[in-house]
Protein backbone atom coordinates (compact mmCIF):
# COMPACT_ATOMS: atom_id res chain seq x y z
CA UNK A 1 0.00 0.00 0.00
CA UNK A 2 2.87 2.48 1.06
CA UNK A 3 5.28 1.28 -2.07
CA UNK A 4 3.96 4.25 -3.99
CA UNK A 5 3.89 6.65 -1.83
CA UNK A 6 4.02 10.03 -3.26
CA UNK A 7 5.61 12.78 -1.17
CA UNK A 8 5.38 15.57 -3.71
CA UNK A 9 1.34 14.96 -3.45
CA UNK A 10 1.67 16.45 0.50
CA UNK A 11 3.68 19.02 -0.74
CA UNK A 12 1.78 20.39 -3.14
CA UNK A 13 -1.44 20.19 -1.05
CA UNK A 14 0.51 21.86 1.95
CA UNK A 15 -1.02 25.65 1.05
CA UNK A 16 -4.34 23.93 1.28
CA UNK A 17 -3.95 21.89 4.37
CA UNK A 18 -2.69 24.95 5.72
CA UNK A 19 -5.17 27.19 4.87
CA UNK A 20 -7.89 24.36 6.48
CA UNK A 21 -5.57 24.02 9.35
CA UNK A 22 -6.26 27.58 10.06
CA UNK A 23 -10.00 27.40 9.73
CA UNK A 24 -9.95 24.31 12.82
CA UNK A 25 -8.07 26.07 14.97
CA UNK A 26 -10.28 29.06 14.65
CA UNK A 27 -13.20 27.51 15.35
CA UNK A 28 -11.60 25.54 17.96
CA UNK A 29 -10.61 28.81 20.22
CA UNK A 30 -13.65 30.56 19.18
CA UNK A 31 -15.55 28.14 20.62
CA UNK A 32 -13.16 27.14 23.10
CA UNK A 33 -13.42 30.68 24.50
CA UNK A 34 -17.21 31.12 24.23
CA UNK A 35 -17.92 27.59 25.60
CA UNK A 36 -16.42 28.73 29.02
CA UNK A 37 -17.97 32.25 29.38
CA UNK A 38 -21.26 30.34 29.15
CA UNK A 39 -20.51 27.63 30.87
CA UNK A 40 -19.18 29.34 33.42
CA UNK A 41 -22.00 31.30 33.02
CA UNK A 42 -24.63 28.06 33.50
CA UNK A 43 -22.78 26.72 36.46
CA UNK A 44 -23.31 29.64 38.58
CA UNK A 45 -26.84 28.95 37.38
CA UNK A 46 -27.03 25.64 38.72
CA UNK A 47 -25.83 26.22 42.06
CA UNK A 48 -27.97 29.11 42.49
CA UNK A 49 -30.40 28.84 45.83
CA UNK A 50 -33.12 30.16 43.46
CA UNK A 51 -34.59 26.91 42.11
CA UNK A 52 -36.39 27.75 39.46
CA UNK A 53 -33.19 28.99 37.88
CA UNK A 54 -30.90 26.19 39.00
CA UNK A 55 -33.76 23.84 37.27
CA UNK A 56 -33.32 26.01 33.85
CA UNK A 57 -29.50 25.65 33.69
CA UNK A 58 -29.95 21.56 34.61
CA UNK A 59 -32.83 21.30 32.15
CA UNK A 60 -30.16 23.10 29.61
CA UNK A 61 -27.33 20.74 30.42
CA UNK A 62 -29.15 17.55 30.23
CA UNK A 63 -30.57 18.38 27.21
CA UNK A 64 -27.62 19.08 25.31
CA UNK A 65 -25.30 16.52 26.68
CA UNK A 66 -28.16 14.11 25.68
CA UNK A 67 -27.93 15.11 22.22
CA UNK A 68 -25.15 14.36 18.99
CA UNK A 69 -22.95 16.89 17.89
CA UNK A 70 -24.26 16.26 14.66
CA UNK A 71 -27.73 16.76 15.04
CA UNK A 72 -27.23 20.58 16.95
CA UNK A 73 -24.81 21.49 13.68
CA UNK A 74 -27.95 20.12 11.82
CA UNK A 75 -30.00 22.55 13.76
CA UNK A 76 -28.55 25.46 13.06
CA UNK A 77 -27.56 25.43 9.94
CA UNK A 78 -31.01 23.88 8.51
CA UNK A 79 -33.74 24.62 10.79
CA UNK A 80 -32.73 27.88 12.63
CA UNK A 81 -32.58 30.10 9.55
CA UNK A 82 -36.14 28.72 8.47
CA UNK A 83 -37.36 30.06 11.77
CA UNK A 84 -35.32 33.51 11.65
CA UNK A 85 -35.95 33.92 8.11
CA UNK A 86 -32.81 34.40 6.64
CA UNK A 87 -29.59 32.10 6.48
CA UNK A 88 -27.01 32.69 9.26
CA UNK A 89 -23.90 31.11 6.87
CA UNK A 90 -22.07 27.48 7.42
CA UNK A 91 -19.48 28.92 9.54
CA UNK A 92 -21.78 31.02 11.87
CA UNK A 93 -24.18 28.03 12.32
CA UNK A 94 -21.22 25.59 12.95
CA UNK A 95 -19.71 28.03 15.85
CA UNK A 96 -22.89 28.88 17.63
CA UNK A 97 -23.59 24.75 17.49
CA UNK A 98 -20.14 24.38 19.18
CA UNK A 99 -20.34 26.95 21.68
CA UNK A 100 -24.11 25.76 22.75
CA UNK A 101 -23.08 22.49 22.85
CA UNK A 102 -19.28 22.67 24.46
CA UNK A 103 -21.01 24.77 27.06
CA UNK A 104 -23.09 21.93 28.42
CA UNK A 105 -19.92 19.89 29.23
CA UNK A 106 -17.73 23.38 30.62
CA UNK A 107 -20.34 23.39 32.81
CA UNK A 108 -20.31 20.63 34.83
CA UNK A 109 -16.53 20.79 34.77
CA UNK A 110 -16.81 24.34 35.99
CA UNK A 111 -19.75 23.16 38.43
CA UNK A 112 -17.36 20.43 40.29
CA UNK A 113 -14.38 22.80 40.37
CA UNK A 114 -16.35 25.54 42.18
CA UNK A 115 -18.09 22.92 44.50
CA UNK A 116 -14.34 21.43 44.91
CA UNK A 117 -13.61 25.03 46.99
CA UNK A 118 -15.12 24.74 50.36
CA UNK A 119 -18.14 27.18 51.19
CA UNK A 120 -16.31 27.95 54.46
CA UNK A 121 -13.96 29.92 52.03
CA UNK A 122 -17.10 31.99 50.96
CA UNK A 123 -18.12 32.35 54.45
CA UNK A 124 -15.18 33.61 55.27
CA UNK A 125 -14.91 36.40 52.57
CA UNK A 126 -18.79 37.30 53.16
CA UNK A 127 -17.39 37.93 56.70
CA UNK A 128 -15.06 40.54 55.49
CA UNK A 129 -17.34 42.63 53.94
CA UNK A 130 -17.44 40.65 50.42
CA UNK A 131 -21.12 40.31 48.56
CA UNK A 132 -21.26 36.76 47.46
CA UNK A 133 -20.84 37.54 43.78
CA UNK A 134 -17.22 39.24 45.04
CA UNK A 135 -16.39 36.04 46.75
CA UNK A 136 -17.14 33.90 44.28
CA UNK A 137 -14.87 36.02 41.73
CA UNK A 138 -12.02 36.97 43.90
CA UNK A 139 -11.66 33.54 45.95
CA UNK A 140 -13.19 30.57 44.60
CA UNK A 141 -13.47 31.18 40.65
CA UNK A 142 -9.91 31.41 40.82
CA UNK A 143 -9.02 27.96 43.20
CA UNK A 144 -11.75 26.65 40.70
CA UNK A 145 -10.25 27.03 37.04
CA UNK A 146 -7.00 26.44 38.39
CA UNK A 147 -8.00 22.80 39.49
CA UNK A 148 -10.17 22.45 36.18
CA UNK A 149 -7.42 23.12 33.79
CA UNK A 150 -6.34 19.98 32.95
CA UNK A 151 -10.15 18.41 32.72
CA UNK A 152 -10.63 21.63 30.67
CA UNK A 153 -7.78 20.94 28.42
CA UNK A 154 -8.81 17.52 27.90
CA UNK A 155 -12.39 18.58 27.06
CA UNK A 156 -10.37 21.38 24.72
CA UNK A 157 -8.92 18.37 22.85
CA UNK A 158 -12.41 16.36 22.36
CA UNK A 159 -13.59 20.09 20.61
CA UNK A 160 -10.69 20.40 18.29
CA UNK A 161 -11.28 16.60 17.23
CA UNK A 162 -14.96 17.36 16.86
CA UNK A 163 -14.20 20.23 14.21
CA UNK A 164 -14.11 17.59 11.85
CA UNK A 165 -17.83 17.73 11.63
CA UNK A 166 -18.33 20.59 9.81
CA UNK A 167 -18.03 19.06 6.46
CA UNK A 168 -21.92 18.73 7.31
CA UNK A 169 -22.23 22.14 6.18
CA UNK A 170 -19.62 22.36 3.61
CA UNK A 171 -16.77 23.93 5.08
CA UNK A 172 -13.46 23.36 4.54
CA UNK A 173 -11.40 22.66 7.46
CA UNK A 174 -8.48 20.88 7.75
CA UNK A 175 -9.88 17.35 7.47
CA UNK A 176 -12.35 18.49 4.77
CA UNK A 177 -9.69 20.11 2.68
CA UNK A 178 -7.56 16.99 2.78
CA UNK A 179 -10.31 14.93 1.62
CA UNK A 180 -10.83 16.55 -1.27
CA UNK A 181 -7.40 16.68 -2.49
CA UNK A 182 -7.79 12.97 -2.21
CA UNK A 183 -10.55 12.30 -4.05
CA UNK A 184 -9.27 14.83 -6.60
CA UNK A 185 -5.66 13.38 -7.54
CA UNK A 186 -6.93 9.72 -6.20
CA UNK A 187 -4.11 10.08 -3.67
CA UNK A 188 -6.13 8.47 -0.45
CA UNK A 189 -2.99 6.92 1.23
CA UNK A 190 -0.94 9.82 1.45
CA UNK A 191 -3.58 12.30 2.61
CA UNK A 192 -5.58 10.58 4.96
CA UNK A 193 -1.92 9.34 6.30
CA UNK A 194 -0.88 13.02 6.95
CA UNK A 195 -4.08 13.81 8.57
CA UNK A 196 -3.97 11.09 11.04
CA UNK A 197 -0.01 11.83 11.86
CA UNK A 198 -1.53 15.41 12.30
CA UNK A 199 -4.03 14.93 14.27
CA UNK A 200 -1.86 12.21 16.68
CA UNK A 201 0.85 14.78 17.11
CA UNK A 202 -1.86 17.61 18.15
CA UNK A 203 -3.80 15.45 20.40
CA UNK A 204 -0.92 13.87 21.80
CA UNK A 205 0.96 17.18 22.92
CA UNK A 206 -2.45 18.15 24.36
CA UNK A 207 -2.02 14.82 25.90
CA UNK A 208 1.45 15.26 27.21
CA UNK A 209 0.39 18.68 28.99
CA UNK A 210 -2.63 17.32 30.49
CA UNK A 211 -0.86 14.90 32.33
CA UNK A 212 2.05 17.23 33.47
CA UNK A 213 -0.62 19.79 34.81
CA UNK A 214 -2.52 17.07 36.85
CA UNK A 215 1.49 15.65 38.34
CA UNK A 216 1.63 19.31 38.98
CA UNK A 217 -1.78 20.41 40.72
CA UNK A 218 -1.86 17.15 42.56
CA UNK A 219 1.38 17.82 44.07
Amino acid sequence: MFKDFDWAVIGRALPFLVDGMGMTLQLTVIAIFGGICFGTLLALLRISPFRPISFVAGSYVNFFRSMPLILVIFWFYFLVPQIIGRPIGGFYSVLIAFVMFEAAYYCEIIRAGIQSVTRGQIMAGTAIGLSYIQAMRYIVLPQAFRNMIPVLLTQSIIMFQDTSLVYVVGLRDFLTSADLIATRDNRLVELYSTIAVVYFILCLLGSLAVRRLQRKYTI
